[in-house]
């Protein structure tokens, strides 16, 4: 059984026996019930019925001597109602109103309080109300808390932006344009950038098997390596066959990074399996190297066009919605978790993982090294921009738009 579930059995017959219990039997049989759990059993039945360690040796002094025999001469004397030391908050009737306006989340009183900017640690509350006159210690401030319902909270990611009045529909435009292509058995590719990795004996989250007290060791602060550099995986994943192509660069995650990326789908993986497709079809962020405001991610989509011969419709995600972009949960996170608690200490352990990353599902990935360096600040010219062969959709132009080749064949 486990401890809670002993805590909880302790409990409800705490509750049961409460009423009829007085100071005495109340020690008395939290010893009894410590000593039948053996090692621990104090620790769980103080944590149970809420008495004090101290109590619970009290009572077991009660039951026996050291050497195993009754104790017959204990006194039975109980300590009068009202006995015992006085709570605090009932020696120091204004405690509770001052720890309040310290934790109180919208700051009252005198604005250049200096608890305004810090911490609500146990160890500050202490001393903020030391200084108004009261005196308390962290343990005391600690169970105040909870007896006001307050405990250590972590924020939440509960929040989320307004969502655009047509993100529903625009889910529903790239679910029927992505069956249509799958039927004609034309490419659907979801493409996007993976968090970029610092190269080195840096900390990666997660944890794996090694030898018992033997962890990897890794540097202290996480400070990038200049000779070692990053890695920036641009990934392509292949929703009809559960493929993936990642590009691992090492510069800048740039608009011709991320089409450069594309090309090399293409050319080592696209071009074989839809040898007759006359189009391709891409799912994107609205944000990023493939940010549907960006000139250069079309302008560059369109040389790709010219150079394939090949129509390439894209459909972006509304603002905020970049966790519904299949190669999160299809490619991304299962490369996480393939690289789990192993330092990437070099791009070909980078490469090598990601060659390796598999999935009972069927999942194939092949990863790639890109060496080229990508400049960054270019702009692309009105007159650039306007030979643009790109037909944006009735629905959302700006989310769904057509390029198609200017080379005529």
């Amino acid at each position: 059984m486990s401890d809670n579930s002993v805590v909880k059995t302790i409990q409800d017959k705490y509750e049961l026996l409460w009423p009829y219990l007085n100071e005495k039997t109340r020690r008395i049989w939290a010893a009894i019930e410590a000593q039948s759990l053996g090692w621990g059993g104090i620790t769980l039945v103080a944590k149970a019925a809420g008495l004090s360690r101290t109590t619970i040796h009290g009572g077991m002094d009660n039951l026996c001597k050291s050497d195993g025999t009754t104790r017959s001469d204990y006194s039975d004397r109980i300590r009068e109602f009202g006995g015992g030391r006085k709570l605090l908050e009932e020696k120091d009737p204004t405690l509770l109103t001052d720890l309040e306006l310290l934790i109180e989340p919208a700051t009252l009183g005198d604005p250049e309080s200096p608890l305004k900017w810090t911490s609500k640690s146990v160890a500050k509350l202490r001393a903020g109300l030391n200084q108004e006159g009261h005196r308390i210690s962290p343990k005391s401030v600690y169970n105040l808390l909870e007896s006001l319902g307050y405990s250590l909270q972590s924020n939440r990611k509960t929040r989320a932006r307004k969502s655009h009045p047509d993100r529903d529909a625009q889910f529903l435009h790239i679910t029927q344009q992505v069956k249509y292509f799958q039927s004609e058995n034309q490419p659907v590719i979801s493409v996007d950038t993976k968090k970029k990795e610092l190269i080195g004996d840096f900390k990666n989250s997660g944890s794996e098997c090694c030898v018992n007290g033997q962890p990897v060791e890794v540097r202290m602060h996480d400070f990038a390596d200049p000779k070692l550099g990053k890695a920036i995986p641009y990934g392509i994943y292949d929703k009809t066959i559960n493929t993936g192509w990642v590009n691992v660069g090492i510069d800048h995650d740039t608009a011709c990074f991320a089409v450069e990326s594309i090309r090399h789908w293409w050319y080592s993986m696209g071009e074989e399996l839809y040898p007759d497709s006359q189009k391709i079809m891409i799912t994107a962020d609205c944000g990023g190297s493939n940010s549907y405001r960006s000139r250069l991610w079309k302008l560059k989509l369109q040389e790709l066009a010219d150079e394939i011969n090949r129509t390439i419709h894209v459909s972006h995600f509304p603002p905020g919605t970049s966790k519904w972009n299949k190669i999160e949960h299809r490619l991304f996170c299962q490369i996480t978790q393939n690289w789990r608690g192993r330092p990437l200490t070099s791009l070909q352990v980078v490469i090598n993982l990601i060659n390796n990353t598999t999935t009972t599902q069927g999942l194939n990935v092949v990863a790639h090294l890109d060496k080229n360096f990508y400049e960054t600040g270019i702009k692309v010219s009105r007159e650039e921009f306007n030979a643009i062969r790109i037909e944006p959709d009735s629905f959302h132009g700006e989310w769904n738009y057509v390029i198609k080749p200017r080379t005529i064949t």
